[in-house]
This record gives structure tokens, C-alpha cells and sequence, in this order.
């Protein structure tokens, strides 16, 4: 349990009421009673204030005078929550060691904890505090970077790099070939080597069963800071700036570079060798086709309708080549009227 005062002498913010109100769980304005610590970043929420129950609650600073509970005042109370939450739900790690199920063919620092069935190539390094979940597999000459935390299954293929405080959920794979192949006059399919590496910058944090291709020639890189959800597919030697977000599913094809603090809505599709400027946000469903030169938000998508008025609607766009030819006639007729007639 922390008191106010202590939250505010860690985290900042302007605390207003009493000061040894103490609180050890985050809730929701609708779920929150004694000694949970609530939050309301979203105006529309702030009817819901006259009912809430918590010991006291984060704010804006618009909605200071919104309620009598104890609360803190900052200007990002989503971020001040997430912060908060951090300090009441720390990460349990497993103790140091190396598990006698576990195959360790390098020499590891006495800090780092290897789970059993996990598997440690020769060459590899891992850095002071990392955490080898069961399974892991590890390979020659990859490196993981101090204190991160590779979960159960994760595979992290030879030579590639992890940065440090990095985490990587279960399914994780890195480092895996791209989809390169050459194909030969008679249909048939030649692999080309894929030589590169996959480089993860520092603090990534990388959902479950996400996957990560090495380069073919030069590397695929993951820049520091960057969060990507589940069942992302990344191709070769796609690079992703610094403290950029993707949500689940999103495909990104081969080439294609992203920029700084981009944000990539689910489900969205990137194809390959385009360019996406910093600060661009493409919407959840959208298909990339061309590359983005400028920050901003970005969307191509249809909402969802019946089966009968798509079939209507997709007749008619089957002919808009020839829609558009009768109308720029009809226009150029209409041009060339006498306005007296």
C-alpha cells in the first residue's frame, strides 16, 4: 500500500485532499471502493465520478473540481495510471540459476535464470538478469540484451540481437529466413540464402507469437521502444523506428521502412519497399499500397454492410472506368453547348 503523498513525491502530480489516504490496486470509477486508487481519462466518463467509491482517483486538470475524493491532478492521467499501476504490480521473476533440464552450451553471467527445456547455443551471449523462459531456443551467436525476458517458446535464431530490458512473449520467433526465392523458367522455385540478421533495439516489448524475419542481405531492425502486439508478421529487412506501436495481425511485406512514433492499427497490411514517415498513424483494416511522406492519419477501408448491398455496390464499382468516361463526355457536350440553346 502507498499514501498519496508517496505516490506524489515518486510521480509528480498535485495532490489535493488527505494526504495519508492509502491505496494498493488500480480500479475502474465503476468498480473501485476502499483503498483502490481509480482514474478518468476519457471526459465522457465523468459522470460516473458522482458514484465512485475508490479512496481516491486521478484527474485532469479540467476536472479538478469534479468530485470531493482525495485525488491527484496531472495532465496525462492515463499515463500517470499506467505508471501507478507499474508500482503496485512489479514483475515476479523467476530466482538465478540454471535449471538441470536446461541445455546451456555458453557461458552466462550467475545473475541470468535459464527455465528447463531451454536451449543456449555456443556463442551465444546473454546479458546480466535475463530471464530464458522453458523452451527458449537461443542459437549460436545470438545475443540477449541484460534484463530481458524471453517467455516460454520464444525462438531467437543464430546471430540475431536483443537489446536490453526487452520483453518477448511466448511464441516469439526471431530471426526465422524471409520469403526469398527466385523462380526458374519451368515454375520451379530456387532459395536465395538469407544471410542478414534481425537487430531489437532496447525496451521492446514483442507480443505472443509474433514473427520477425532476418534479413536477406542486409538486417531487419526493430528500433528501441518499439511495442508490437500479437501474431504480427514482420518480412526482411523491414526496419520500424524508434517507439513505434503496432496492433495485432498487421502484415508488413519486405523492404518497407517505418518511421519514428508511427502507430499501425490491427489488421493493417503494409506491402513491400514503401516508405512511411515519422509520426504517421494508419488505421486499424487499411491496406498500404504507397508509400506516406507526411505525419498524420491515414485510412482505407470500407465498413461492413450486408452481402446483398455489397454485391450491389461492388457491381458498380466493376464500372467506374466506364462511369467516368460518360461523364467527362457528357461534360465536354456540355462545354461545347451554346449557353444560349
Amino acid at each position: 500500500m502507498f499514501r498519496l503523498d508517496e505516490l506524489v513525491a515518486r510521480l509528480g502530480g498535485e495532490l489535493i485532499g488527505d494526504p495519508a489516504v492509502r491505496v494498493g490496486r488500480i480500479a475502474t470509477l465503476d468498480t473501485g471502493g476502499e483503498g483502490d486508487l481509480a482514474f478518468l481519462a476519457n471526459r465522457k466518463y465523468a459522470s460516473r465520478l458522482k458514484d465512485c467509491r475508490a479512496s481516491a482517483v486521478i484527474l485532469a486538470p479540467d476536472a479538478r473540481e469534479s468530485t470531493v475524493l482525495p485525488r491527484i491532478v496531472t495532465a496525462d492521467p492515463y499515463v500517470y495510471f499506467a505508471r501507478v499501476a507499474q508500482l503496485f504490480n512489479p514483475p515476479v521473476l523467476p530466482p538465478a540459476g540454471l535449471h538441470p533440464g536446461a541445455t546451456v552450451m555458453a557461458d552466462v553471467p550467475p545473475s541470468v535464470s535459464i527455465a528447463p527445456g531451454a536451449v543456449v547455443e555456443a556463442g551465444a551471449l546473454i546479458g546480466e538478469g535475463a530471464v530464458i523462459g522453458p523452451g527458449c531456443h537461443v542459437g549460436r551467436d545470438a545475443h540477449i540484451g541484460a534484463h530481458s525476458v524471453l517467455h516460454a517458446n520464444v525462438s531467437i535464431y543464430h546471430g540475431c540481437r536483443i537489446g536490453a530490458r526487452c520483453i518477448l512473449h511466448a511464441g516469439v520467433v526471431i530471426g526465422a529466413d524471409g520469403f526469398g526465392f527466385a523462380r526458374e523458367r519451368d515454375g520451379r522455385w530456387v532459395k536465395i540464402p538469407q544471410t542478414g540478421r534481425v537487430l531489437v533495439g532496447d525496451d521492446v516489448e514483442i507480443g505472443a507469437n509474433t514473427t520477425i524475419d532476418r534479413g536477406a542481405l542486409d538486417d531487419t531492425v526493430i528500433g528501441e521502444g518499439a511495442k508490437l502486439d500479437n501474431q504480427i508478421q514482420i518480412a526482411h529487412n523491414v526496419r520500424i523506428g524508434a517507439h513505434t506501436a503496432i496492433a495485432g495481425c498487421v502484415g508488413i511485406a519486405g523492404s518497407t521502412v517505418i518511421g519514428a512514433r508511427c502507430m499501425i492499427g490491427g489488421q493493417a497490411g503494409i506491402i513491400g519497399h514503401l516508405s512511411i514517415a515519422d509520426d504517421v498513424v494508419v488505421s486499424a483494416g487499411t491496406l498500404v499500397t504507397k508509400s506516406i511522406a507526411r505525419a498524420g492519419v491515414y485510412t482505407a477501408s470500407l465498413p461492413v454492410q450486408s452481402h446483398p448491398e455489397w454485391v450491389r455496390n461492388f457491381a458498380h464499382l466493376r464500372h467506374l472506368d466506364a462511369m467516368a468516361d460518360r461523364i467527362r463526355a457528357l461534360e465536354q457536350r456540355l462545354d461545347k453547348a451554346d449557353p444560349a440553346e
